[in-house]
């Protein structure tokens, strides 16, 4: 097994981290999360246990340097993980009340790195090669209703009368969500040069870095001129890029900004608080619900497996069956 010496002082994480982004084409939360749980589990490996079972991976920090005592540390924990430490790590956990969703992701950072690390003769064996994989719950997506929909976008539309630039672009951004089904981060990454508002088009960069052009409606290219032509160009300073929606200081509005912009709406409306992630559940099924087909779904999405956007199959058989049951003489 190669010294510690032979790959400098970039610890394994670091080079890992690097297989992961230019090797695999995963997302910088993608990264982050592996990040987080393999440093999780240095730390099990150290200490015995966590403080917490849940730790949160933390956000990369530009003046962390990660060729420091601090990689080598958890670099030194990881490379001495046999069987036994894994599944006392995902036992402790799992007695912590974490979810099988979580377990399983974890389980999943740990098979892949050590079988990328084995691979490239960093650990001289591979631990994780017997440890068995946690399935994940099997839980459908939280919907929000047509009706919901409807109110909650009315009221950002509402709300904008008062020509308040972080209004107009709260709506555009709820309207654009529902309307396209992308994700929070991939709204949030959207450049201005990506929205075609003559075609109703807008391109999207998902998960892998892989593009997809996607349409949208009347109602969300009306809130969106508005708030190019109203909103933005209020907000626009020195610190401005060619981000489509930005913060109150001129920058690019970042996932949180646009979680909290959405929770304020659903509080606002009256209708159930939602994460934002529901109206990308929400458009999934509202279109299988309104006739379209599987595969256009995918595409809209960008789902890489068909088996995704399959379970939006079984909320709109949930939504029907809780309808036959109140309207059908005999249900």
């Amino acid at each position: 097994m190669p010294t510690r010496g032979a790959r400098g002082r970039t610890g394994l994480i670091a080079l890992f981290e690097g297989y992961l982004r230019h090797q695999r084409g995963l997302s910088e939360n993608t990264v982050r999360a592996y990040r987080g749980d393999l440093s999780h589990l240095a730390a099990f490996v150290t200490h015995g246990a966590v403080t917490h079972g849940d730790v949160a991976p933390s956000a990369p920090d530009d003046d962390h340097d990660d060729d420091g005592d601090d990689a080598l540390d958890i670099d030194s924990a990881l490379e001495t993980v046999e069987l036994q430490d894994l599944r006392a790590w995902l036992a402790m956990m799992a007695g912590a009340g974490l979810s099988r969703t979580t377990l399983a992701r974890r389980g999943a950072s740990v098979r892949a790195f050590y079988a990328w690390a084995h691979k490239n003769d960093h650990v001289d064996h591979n631990p994780a090669l017997r440890l068995a994989s946690a399935r994940a719950a099997s839980t459908l997506p939280a919907v929000m209703s047509p009706a919901d929909v409807m109110t909650l976008l009315s009221v950002a539309q509402t709300r904008c009368d008062d020509g308040d630039a972080m209004h107009l672009r709260d709506w555009a951004a709820a309207e654009l969500l529902y309307a396209t089904g992308m994700r929070v981060g991939e709204l949030a990454s959207v450049d201005l040069a990506d929205v075609d508002l003559d075609e109703r088009l807008v391109r999207v960069v998902g998960k892998g870095n892989k593009e997809r052009v996607v349409p949208f409606g009347v109602p969300a290219a009306r809130a969106m001129r508005a708030w190019i032509s109203d909103g933005r160009p209020a907000l626009v300073s020195a610190e401005t890029d060619a981000a489509l929606f930005l913060g109150r200081r001129g920058g690019r509005a970042g996932q949180r900004q646009i979680r909290e912009a959405i929770h304020a709406l659903c509080r606002a409306a009256g209708v159930p608080e939602i994460a934002p992630h529901a109206l990308r559940h929400s458009a999934a099924t509202h279109l299988l619900t309104g006739g379209s087909d599987l595969r256009s779904v995918q595409e809209v999405l960008g789902h890489a497996s068909l088996n995704t956007t399959q379970r939006y199959t079984h909320v709109s058989a949930e939504r029907l069956r809780a309808t036959y049951q109140l309207a059908h003489p005999r249900a």
